[in-house]
C-alpha cells in the first residue's frame, strides 16, 4: 500500500504564505485557544492549529498595520481634528465656571446681602451639570453606536449637535411666562453635553485604530492633551471679551449679557472649522474588516477533503483499499486523514457573553471605577475653581470690586492654576507613556493625589495660614498629578484593552462612569461646600476626593499593561468567538 502523506504535507502553502513575526507566542495562544482539553494525538494537534489559517491571515495582516503605519497627511489630519475636538469640548465643559459667575452680574444685580451678583445655588448646580449628564448619555448611546453603525459616522453627527446646541445656548433667554435663563440653558447644554459624550468613546477608538503599536499611547495622550488648551483658552477668551466691554460695563453692567454669550458662542468655532474633515473622514482598516472572515472552520485542510470526497482519483481509490491490520501504527495515521473531526462554526460572542465572563468584565469594572473615581476630585474641583481660587487670593470680593475687574480677575487665576499644573501634566504624560507604560503611570498618579489631597485636606487650614504660595503650589502638584496620571491614562486604556467589536461600547460605558462621578462631585458632595460658613467644608471634601483616589489606584490592578503590544495582541481575538460544532 502507497503511504500516504503526513496531513502538514497537505498544505504546504501556509508555511510560504503567513510567516508570524513571534511564532512561538502566537502558537502558544494558537494552541491554548482551538485546541481540546482531551487528549488528542500529534497529528490531530498540527492539523486543529493550521485549521484556522483565516482567522490566523486576519490576525496577521493586521498586526502588519502596527508596524507599516507612517505618518502622513491623512494621518495628521485625523489627530488634528480628533485634537480639536477635545479641545472644543473642554472650552464648552469648562467655560461655564465663568459664564455661571457671569450670570449672577446680569440677572441678580438687584438682589441684596450675600445674594447679591450670586447665582443661587439650585440654578448654579442646574446649569454645571447639564453639560454632564449629556456626556453620559451621549457616551453610552453614541459609543454603542459606534460599533454598530460606523465610527466616523457618528464621529461626524456628535459634532453637528454640538454646533447647533452651542449656537442655541448662546442664544439663552427667559421667557415672560415659562421657563427662566436657566432652564434654557440647562436644556439646550444637556443636548450639547449629548454631542460631546460621543467624542470621547469614537475618538478614542479612531486612534488607538489608526496608530501603530510604538506611538498608540503617545497619540492618544497627545489627542487628550488638548483639553488643557480648551482649560485655558475659556478664561483667556472670557478676558478678551470682558476687556472690550469694560467701560461700557462700568456704566451699565447689564452689558455682561453680551459678554457671556459671546464665550459660549465662540465654542463653535473650532467645531465648524473642522466639520468638512470630520464629514470625509474614512472608517480605519480594523473596523471595516470584523466580519470579514468565513463563518465556519474546517479541522483538515481542504486538500485532505479534496482526497475524501473524490473516488474516482487514484489517489482516492489507493485509501479506499481492503481492511488493514487495525493493530497497524500506518492504519492510525491513515484514520486522522480520512476521518477528521466535525466541521465547527464560528460565530462571535454577543456583548453579555463577552462581558459575562469575569476575566473581561473585571477589566471593564476597572476602567469604569477607576475613571469615576479620577472625576469626582478632577470635576469637583475644576467645575468650581472660583472655590479654589477664592482660597488662595485670587477671587477678590463680588460685592466691592468692578463687574469687569473681578471677572479678568477671576479668570487670570484660573489661567495660571492650568499653566502651573494641568498643561504640563498633559504633556508629560504625551512623552513618557510609551517609556513607563500606562498602568505604572496611572497607579502612580492615582497615589500621589492620595498623598497630596490628604495633605490639603488635613492642613488645609494650617497651610493657608502660614503660606498661600505653600498652598498654590500644593495645588499645583495635584493639577501635575492629575494630568500625568489617571486623567490621560483612564481615557487611553479603554480604547486599547477591548476589541474592536466592542471598544467604542466599552469606552463609551467606562467614559459615563467618569461622567456619573462628575455628576455626584457637583451635585451632591459639593453641595455641602458652605457648611458652617462660606467654603467651610473645603478642607471635607478634599479628605473625600483622597479616598476616592485610593479607590482608583487599587482597582487599578485589574487593567492590563498594554504598553508595546498591538490591540490584537492585548485583547486576544480568539476570545471574541464561540465554536459551535455543525
Amino acid at each position: 500500500m502507497e503511504t500516504l502523506p503526513h496531513p502538514t504535507e497537505l498544505v504546504p502553502e501556509i508555511e510560504t504564505q503567513w510567516q508570524p513575526p513571534e511564532p512561538e507566542r502566537i502558537a502558544e495562544s494558537i494552541s491554548s485557544s482551538f485546541i481540546s482539553e482531551s487528549k488528542k494525538s500529534e497529528h490531530v494537534e498540527t492539523a486543529n492549529i493550521e485549521a484556522d489559517q483565516d482567522l490566523l491571515q486576519r490576525q496577521y495582516e493586521l498586526s502588519q498595520l502596527d508596524h507599516t503605519s507612517r505618518t502622513n497627511w491623512v494621518k495628521i489630519k485625523k489627530l488634528t481634528v480628533c485634537g480639536v475636538a477635545f479641545l472644543n469640548d473642554a472650552y464648552d465643559m469648562f467655560a461655564i465656571n465663568i459664564v455661571a459667575m457671569i450670570l449672577g452680574f446680569v440677572y441678580y444685580n438687584d438682589a441684596t446681602g450675600d445674594a447679591q451678583n450670586t447665582v443661587p445655588k439650585k440654578w448654579d448646580t442646574l446649569v454645571k451639570t447639564a453639560v454632564q449628564i449629556g456626556c453620559l448619555l451621549g457616551q453610552l448611546v453614541m459609543g454603542r453606536l459606534g460599533d454598530k453603525v460606523g465610527r466616523t459616522t457618528v464621529y461626524a453627527a456628535s459634532l453637528m449637535i454640538a454646533i447647533i446646541t452651542t449656537v442655541a445656548s448662546a442664544f439663552s433667554s427667559s421667557m415672560p411666562r415659562g421657563f427662566n435663563v436657566f432652564i434654557v440653558l440647562f436644556i439646550w447644554r444637556l443636548i450639547l453635553g449629548f454631542g460631546i459624550g460621543g467624542d470621547y468613546p469614537l475618538t478614542a477608538a479612531i486612534v488607538s485604530e489608526y496608530s501603530s503599536v510604538h506611538n498608540r499611547g503617545k497619540l492618544m495622550a497627545a489627542v487628550f492633551a488638548f483639553q488643557g488648551f480648551g482649560n485655558v483658552l475659556a478664561p483667556i477668551v472670557a478676558i478678551i471679551v470682558t476687556a472690550c466691554f469694560s467701560q461700557s460695563i462700568s456704566r451699565d453692567v447689564l452689558y455682561l449679557d453680551y459678554v457671556w454669550r459671546i464665550i459660549i458662542g465662540v465654542g463653535c468655532i473650532p467645531g465648524v472649522a473642522t466639520l468638512y474633515w470630520r464629514l470625509t473622514m474614512t472608517e480605519s482598516e480594523r473596523f471595516q474588516r470584523i466580519d470579514d472572515m468565513p463563518a465556519s472552520l474546517h479541522t483538515v485542510a481542504s486538500e485532505s477533503e479534496k482526497l475524501l470526497t473524490a473516488p474516482e482519483t487514484e489517489t482516492a481509490q489507493t485509501i479506499d483499499t481492503p481492511a488493514v491490520n487495525p493493530d497497524n501504527a500506518e492504519n492510525e495515521r491513515i484514520e486522522h486523514v480520512v476521518a477528521p473531526e466535525p466541521r465547527r462554526n464560528r460565530r462571535p460572542k454577543t456583548f453579555g457573553e463577552y462581558f459575562g465572563e469575569w476575566r473581561h468584565l473585571k477589566v471593564l469594572l476597572g476602567t469604569s471605577i477607576a475613571w469615576f473615581a479620577l472625576d469626582v476630585a478632577f470635576y469637583g474641583i475644576n467645575l468650581n475653581s472660583s472655590i479654589v481660587i477664592g482660597a488662595i487670593g485670587f477671587a477678590g470680593d463680588i460685592h466691592v470690586d468692578q463687574p469687569a475687574h473681578f471677572i479678568i480677575f477671576n479668570c487670570l487665576g484660573g489661567v495660571i492654576i492650568n499653566l502651573l499644573g494641568s498643561v504640563p501634566g498633559y504633556w508629560i504624560t504625551v512623552f513618557t507613556i510609551e517609556r513607563l507604560g500606562r498602568k505604572k503611570i496611572q497607579l502612580m498618579g492615582f497615589a500621589v493625589l492620595t498623598v497630596l489631597y490628604l495633605i490639603l485636606g488635613f492642613g488645609y487650614h494650617q497651610i493657608l495660614d502660614k503660606s498661600s504660595g505653600a498652598f498654590i503650589f500644593i495645588f499645583g502638584l495635584a493639577q501635575l498629578f492629575q494630568n500625568f496620571g489617571p486623567n490621560v491614562t483612564t481615557f487611553v486604556l479603554p480604547g486599547e484593552v477591548f476589541p474592536t467589536r466592542f471598544r467604542s461600547t466599552a469606552h463609551g460605558i467606562s467614559a459615563a462612569s467618569g461622567k456619573l462621578g462628575a455628576i455626584v462631585a457637583q451635585a451632591g458632595f459639593l453641595q455641602l461646600t458652605d457648611i458652617g460658613g462660606h467654603g467651610a467644608w473645603i478642607n471635607h471634601l478634599l479628605q473625600v476626593f483622597a479616598l476616592f483616589m485610593l479607590v482608583g489606584f487599587l482597582v487599578t490592578f485589574w487593567i492590563p499593561e498594554t504598553k508595546g503590544k498591538s490591540l490584537e495582541e492585548i485583547c486576544d481575538e480568539n476570545e471574541e468567538y464561540i465554536y459551535d460544532p455543525i
